[in-house]
């Protein structure tokens, strides 16, 4: 517990607003002496109740209309029932509205990671101090009077990701947890997909994370609720701004192998017991979904429960689905309420149909038990793919900063469903030391038009995606399988010029339900997929227009110099280089 005096706090003040009390600024105090801010949202009166908690950078004070007005402007008009029953001025970004939650019975703590928002120090995300201090704010909350010593945990993207963190610290009063659409393994899911560095990070760290630094004051926004000052009380220069902050896109890029960095900030499967629902999102292609799937495999909790729905990583979090769904589970490991939850299936499927149409169906495991592994042959000569192995050697031959080759399937006969993670085998030769390859799958309709769904931010994302710099080929043989290879990147594998390697692609997971009459095709590029229509869809709170893959891009010419991978790539098919995709087709149950 914290052994401040709220008395002479000049920043703590409390407020009874909606039938509930409010304490602004609450302090807890790390063990080496920083004072975190947080706010508490609970019911007005002498009761003993469990917490649902949140820590990270996006200041608790600032609204989510005010910090992310596009998303907040699509997200209101599309989902009036998710916004409905509230005043909404509370509601910051991935995180629970207390309106809906306190008067259920909860209290809401919401703290300021350090060096955002309202609490000073460093900012160094995702790292182990970060993590320690995540974990005696909970400790902090079990302590309090109001408390009935339990300890939940839900929130969005950054506010999912680290609790896979704090949980592999097993804090003790640490009960139950929702990671919504949170990436686990910085390498693998964050930073470097395939080994291809991503410039999203630090396009998202100067857009989101640096625009509400604690220390901003004057010059960072206030408060819609209470007027105050979002970023602290102190108004530091821009020297003194970057003094207290890493230079997180520097550290990634010159970190370009796995190692003991990345994986200080990253989940350790093996200690993580914590009961969770690790809820996913089929269209989260670039950034969070591999997390979830990993988690729901390789956690060592023995009481855990995937979910996995469509459209935007945010909506499903706040319509009454996803509410009703967080507050079932914790209703049952918080309160000790039979709320029906453990007659839950294991796996939650919104299964996806064109149109953005979804059809909720319970699987015992994942990946499903039932999946019919089917390998597609490329097949240059008549750029199919093809059901049977070629009988000729072929090769086909495209630029490495190109479009690539696009590989069609014949049309369905009959209504078919894909759901699973995916892999591929290609057979590659390059004109110098190392490729880049990009894959892409994608579906058209009988006229060759092509479909494409909501993603986490980009409204056109293709089915989905797996990346791989041939250098990175190297395999870790006790964590894959036909299904999923599993890299190392712990080392640079470097091609000789004009020589034939065998690569083993991640693809990540999907679903898909096939209409008869249309067409699956895998594109094999030299660059990020882009959407053929031209699109100028953009939010505020990122830099770029979105034509396919969102802000999740790989093309940071640092990382992808044009002498190295914008040469030419051929592909290799045949008796001999048997290069294939391998898709999990769905039968009926």
């Amino acid at each position: 517990m914290s052994d401040i005096d709220l008395s002479t706090d000049p920043q703590y003040r409390t407020e009874k607003r909606h039938g509930f009390l409010i304490e602004w600024d609450v302090p807890i105090k790390m063990e080496d002496g920083l004072v975190l801010r947080a706010n508490v949202y609970r019911p007005d009166d002498d009761g003993e109740y469990p917490v649902i908690l949140s820590y990270g950078p996006y200041a608790k004070d600032l609204a989510w209309q005010d910090g992310y007005e596009t998303v907040w402007e699509i997200f209101s008009k599309d989902h009036p029932d998710a916004v409905a029953g509230s005043s909404n001025i509370h509601q910051s970004w991935e995180v629970v509205d207390p309106e809906k939650w306190v008067p259920d019975g909860y209290i809401c703590v919401r703290v300021d990671s350090r060096g955002a928002g309202r609490s000073p120090g460093y900012i160094d995300h995702f790292s182990p101090r970060e993590t320690k201090d995540f974990a005696i704010c909970i400790g902090w909350a079990c302590a309090q009077s109001w408390s009935n010593g339990k300890v939940g945990l839900t929130g969005i993207s950054y506010y999912a990701i680290n609790q896979w963190h704090v949980a592999g610290l097993q804090p003790k009063h640490l009960e139950a947890m929702c990671v919504w659409e949170g990436a686990a393994d910085f390498y693998r899911d964050m930073s470097h997909q395939g080994g291809i560095l991503t410039t999203f990070l630090t396009n998202w760290y100067d857009m989101q994370v640096k625009s509400v630094q604690y220390g901003l004051g004057e010059n960072g926004p206030k408060s819609r609720v209470h007027g105050g000052l979002v970023c602290g009380p102190e108004t530091l220069s821009e020297e003194e701004l970057a003094r207290n902050r890493s230079d997180f896109g520097g550290d990634v890029l010159e970190r370009p192998l796995d190692g003991e960095w990345y994986r200080d900030r990253s989940a350790h499967w093996e200690k993580i017991k914590t009961p969770f629902i690790s809820a996913a999102s089929w269209g989260g292609q670039g950034l969070h979904p591999r997390g979830n799937y990993e988690g729901f495999m390789r956690a060592a909790s023995t009481e855990k429960w995937l979910e996995v729905h469509g459209l935007e990583h945010w909506t499903e979090f706040y319509t009454p689905y996803g509410e009703k769904l967080q507050k079932q589970f914790f209703g049952h490991y918080l309160k000790g309420e039979d709320t029906g939850w453990m007659e839950k299936p294991p796996v939650m499927l919104k299964v996806r149909h064109v149109g953005e149409k979804f059809v909720e169906r319970g699987e015992n495991e994942w990946p499903l038990a039932r999946t019919q592994w089917t390998k597609f042959y490329l097949d240059p000569a008549h750029m199919n793919l093809s059901s049977a192995p070629l009988d000729t050697e072929q090769t086909i031959t495209y630029g490495g900063f190109s479009d690539g080759v696009t590989f069609m399937l014949p049309p369905f006969d009959e209504e078919t469903e894909i759901t699973g993670p995916m892999a591929s085998k290609l057979f590659v030769s390059s004109e110098t030391q190392d490729a880049d390859l990009f894959l892409v799958l994608r579906l058209f309709t009988p006229d060759m038009k092509e479909i494409t769904f909501q993603g986490t931010l980009d409204p056109n994302t293709p089915i989905a995606q797996g990346w791989l710099r041939a250098s990175h080929r190297k395999l870790v043989p006790e964590l894959s399988t036909e299904w999923k290879p599993y890299q190392a990147h712990d080392e640079k594998q470097y091609l000789n010029p004009g020589e034939i390697y065998e690569l083993d692609i991640e693809v990540w997971p999907t679903c898909i339900v096939v209409p008869p009459g249309y067409r699956l095709a895998l594109s094999v590029r030299g660059k990020d997929y882009e959407y053929s229509c031209v699109t100028t869809h953009k939010l505020s709170n990122m830099k770029n227009v979105f034509r396919g893959c969102g802000p999740f891009l790989h093309d940071d010419p640092t990382d992808r110099p044009e002498e190295i991978f914008g040469k030419n790539v051929t592909l290799h098919c045949g008796p001999e280089h048997a290069s294939y995709i391998m898709l999990p087709v769905i039968p009926e149950k």
